[in-house]
């Protein structure tokens, strides 16, 4: 994601969401969440927690203030594959979220990492969004082949199929 310039000819700042940061130029030019655009992008040095970047045709400030806020992607064929009980974020959204007596929870609207780990979001019809830990003791089985994660939240978290989502106000 870029999120600003730098200086007076075209940089950048990036913020990868690579495991390895420095290997986002691996994955060849990366596009915009559409695909209509695509970028080369090249890595010139570490700053304060980010990168600095050139990306092809953005030569000044005002056109790298433009990029503010950009999320750039990488072709899925590119990116590594995914070690044994590691997946991508994409792969579990949209996956069926069932208990573990095959009850339908919901579905993984999102994953989330708030610093302590990963956090699966299940949407249920008619009720309110369920957040769980995505540990191998609160999801037990993730299977992509069939679509579905089984949930088993701790003890001290409650599910019921009745609670109704909170209307807006």
């Amino acid at each position: 994601m870029i999120t600003g310039s730098h200086g007076i000819r075209g940089l950048v700042k990036v913020r990868p969401f690579t495991e390895d940061p420095g290997a986002v130029t691996a994955y060849g030019p990366l596009s915009d969440a559409d695909g209509t655009e695509t970028f080369a992008l090249t890595l010139l040095s570490r700053h304060k927690g980010q990168w600095l970047a050139r990306l092809d045709g953005v030569d000044d400030r005002d056109a790298a203030d433009r990029m503010k806020g950009l999320r750039l992607y990488a072709d899925r064929d590119r990116l590594p594959a995914a070690g044994e009980d590691e997946f991508y974020y994409a792969d579990l959204v949209g996956l069926a979220a069932v208990g573990p007596d095959g009850t339908t929870l919901g579905t993984v609207r999102g994953v989330f990492d708030f610093g302590a780990g990963d956090v699966l979001e299940i949407v249920r019809p008619g009720a309110a969004e369920l957040l769980v830990a995505f540990t191998r003791e609160a999801v037990p089985v993730v299977d992509l082949a069939a679509g579905r994660i089984v949930v088993d939240p701790p003890a001290e978290t409650e599910v019921r199929a009745d609670t109704q989502a909170e209307a807006a106000p």
